[in-house]
């Protein structure tokens, strides 16, 4: 059965507003009705609505006001404004604040519905693709990082900042939040923007071939050298070295690495020549490195070399204002690549991208939108195509059984077996997604994989 398209009408006349409910509702939509501007913002933090169809002059909070607050919490939702001809002028700035479309009183009924028809088929995300037009056209190369909340300008005005210096910069965050887009924003906006930008993951390799692939080996340094490499810190002279993870480097190898960082000079593993570097180090993780510092695994002396400069990127559920334009971005470039032509989403669908926790931050909501997309069968993305972001599904932090679930007779092997089968059951056989949640590489994940004997 298919579900009735959900109008909140908004008016402080109650007269008025008794009579649009009639109408409306004769007209098979659902109503929902509220009588001032501050109520009709909570309603739609409340639920999701199909349209609102809002007087602009009340007494209390004004449907201009109104209108400002809900299209900065769901812009998908398409705003019908009713004026008296007194106050056209006033509609017509609402429609530069994002109302679709304004409506005279008394109303023409032909009109009012064929507005609300024409609302509900076209309604996108007219202004935050505006928006993400202007920010992508500016000459600041932000490095694809979109946001306009309050945490996220003032990272770029950091950003900014920062880039021209020779600083190293410490870069602090949840998994998925866009570290390693940060560190190309700092790089590309610095001097030394025409020089090479090198990344490295540092929990990647194991720390034999960190050491290599960092500093470079000579041939015959070790089995399987046949010839000499040069290391990452000697392809990023005159330019940027962007050490991702670094919080999952071993004590042995941050004492080098600070040994490096003090003295700009490398030596090949199995070499002896030292080679001058002009570096400049950029470091991510999304560790807590005071704490790793309490516990013993990681030096004091090499976190103050690395954070001279500390940018800490927000996580999504603390810029929820930010997820209509990424949603919108993604929408975009999954849509082209998967060649579907889908237009936006569909209120509900935003709610629901709204509400949600996002404990997988932007990475997690890039991979919902092409999901959705590829799911989709219409040229709107609906809630139904985001179904995996149901509140049901377990977070990282209730995904592990508790104390209490546990029996006394089961091994800690067996606990952690039911624990990463629960995690690939819930991430559908996703072992990115799997080892993102459980706090461990990917790597680690294959090896506790094979000696449960469920891979080759």
């Amino acid at each position: 059965m298919r579900r009735k398209n959900s109008i909140l009408v908004v008016d402080d006349d109650q007269a008025h507003l008794t009579m649009l409910k009639t109408l409306l509702t004769g007209w098979g939509y659902e109503i929902n009705k509220a009588d001032d501007g501050l109520k009709a913002v909570g309603k739609v933090h409340e639920q999701p609505f199909d349209l609102i169809l809002m007087d602009i002059r009340m007494v209390k909070v004004s449907g201009l006001e109104a209108l400002t607050e809900i299209k900065a919490y769901n812009p998908a939702i398409p705003v019908i404004i009713m004026t008296a001809y007194s106050s056209v002028e006033t509609a017509v700035e609402a429609l530069k604040k994002g109302a679709y479309d304004y409506l005279t009183k008394p109303l023409d009924f032909d009109e009012l519905r064929l507005a609300m028809e024409r609302a509900m088929d076209h309604s996108q995300l007219k202004e935050e693709n505006r928006f993400l037009r202007e920010s992508l056209g500016n000459h600041f190369d932000r490095g694809n990082i979109i946001g306009r909340s309050p945490s996220m300008v003032k990272l770029f005005e950091t950003v900014a900042q920062v880039a021209a210096s020779e600083a190293t910069v410490l870069i602090t965050g949840e998994s998925g939040t866009g570290k390693e887009l940060i560190a190309g924003a700092l790089h590309f906006n610095s001097p030394r923007k025409g020089r090479p930008f090198v990344k490295m993951n540092c929990a990647s390799v194991t720390e034999t071939l960190l050491e290599s692939e960092l500093f470079g080996h000579e041939k015959g340094a070790f089995t399987g050298a046949h010839r000499r490499k040069e290391g990452r810190f000697y392809q990023a002279d005159g330019g940027s070295l962007f050490l991702d993870e670094v919080g999952e480097m071993s004590l042995s190898m941050q004492v080098k690495l600070l040994r490096v960082l003090q003295e700009m000079e490398i030596t090949r593993v199995g070499g002896e020549e030292v080679i001058k570097v002009d570096v400049r180090v950029i470091a991510a993780t999304n560790k807590d490195l005071i704490q790793e510092i309490e516990t013993g695994r990681f030096r004091e002396d090499l976190y103050y070399r690395l954070n001279v400069i500390n940018l800490s990127v927000p996580s999504l559920r603390d810029r929820k204002e930010d997820i209509p334009i990424l949603a919108q971005h993604f929408l975009t470039v999954f849509a082209d690549k998967n060649q579907k032509q889908i237009k936006g989403l569909t209120p509900q669908a935003m709610d629901r991208l709204l509400k949600y926790q996002w404990p997988g931050n932007v990475r997690e909501l890039m991979n919902a939108v092409e999901r959705a997309i590829v799911l989709s069968r219409s040229e709107y993305l609906d809630e139904e195509e985001l179904a995996l972001l149901d509140a049901g599904e377990p977070s990282r932090k209730d995904a592990v059984p508790t104390g209490n679930e546990i029996p006394a007779n089961v091994s800690l092997d067996e606990v952690e077996k039911a624990t990463v089968i629960k995690m690939l059951e819930s991430t559908r056989g996703n072992k990115s997604e799997a080892a993102r949640r459980l706090g461990i590489t990917r790597k680690t994940l294959h090896k506790k994989l094979k000696k449960y004997g469920m891979m080759p």
